[in-house]
């Protein structure tokens, strides 16, 4: 799906609208952009975002340069404003059993599918999405280069948080609303102290590792 754009190189600093811009001049509209987000946390979902915009969203940039006050407001504007927009959420179970690229690869494929308008071109953020039947760009970070991708990180970004807040409330004892999922030292010290609760994902090391010891501490208390 990998291409660039025919004839035409875009400059990094042509601003988060240049390869939109650049798209459209050729006729390859509707643009859309996907990326994903908590695909390095030890806990929680996997969650992709779609989006296709028409128009400049104020204050639009990468989520993880957003305070998330400001994220929450550009969130807003996307889901009002976007052309169209889909969210795919991938639950623990399932990136612990497809393993975590093929997990990324099927959520980033399944909120372009499920657009409601068809798009003419797709930039990804870092790799390719096969498949999908158009032309497309994979883009290396692309969230800081490209508005729809942008606004997909945005939109992946506050959907997970969310989700994430709402498992603080049934698992208290790790504390998911701050860290997210994502393996600080505070999580990791939780983990060890509580040992996995559903919503870790089996997979990751320090998870595997907690269970193991966990397993050999009842193995010697039997002997």
């Amino acid at each position: 799906m990998t291409t660039r754009l025919p004839g035409r190189t875009i400059r990094r600093d042509a601003g988060l609208y240049g390869y939109q811009r650049a798209l459209e001049r050729r006729g390859l509209t509707p643009v859309a952009g996907v990326d994903e987000a908590g695909r390095g946390a030890s806990a929680g979902p996997l969650v992709a975002a779609a989006v296709v915009l028409d128009r400049e969203i104020p204050g639009l940039a990468d989520s993880k340069l957003l305070t998330a006050a400001r994220r929450e407001r550009c969130f807003d504007v996307v889901m009002e404003r976007a052309v169209a927009v889909d969210v795919v959420v991938i639950s623990p179970q399932d990136c612990d059993r497809m393993g975590i690229q093929r997990a990324n690869i099927e959520a980033l494929r399944r909120a372009l599918a499920r657009l409601a308008v068809r798009p003419g071109y797709v930039l990804t953020d870092g790799f390719p999405v096969d498949g999908l039947g158009v032309p497309g760009l994979a883009m290396w970070k692309g969230d800081r280069v490209a508005a729809s991708i942008a606004a997909a990180s945005v939109v992946a970004k506050v959907t997970r948080d969310a989700l994430m807040v709402d498992l603080h409330d049934r698992y208290p004892h790790y504390d998911f609303a701050t860290h997210k999922g994502y393996s600080t030292a505070a999580h990791e010290q939780a983990l060890r102290q509580h040992g996995p609760c559903p919503e870790h994902r089996r997979t990751w090391a320090n998870v595997r590792a907690v269970m193991a010891g966990a397993t050999n501490h009842d193995e010697r208390s039997d002997r």
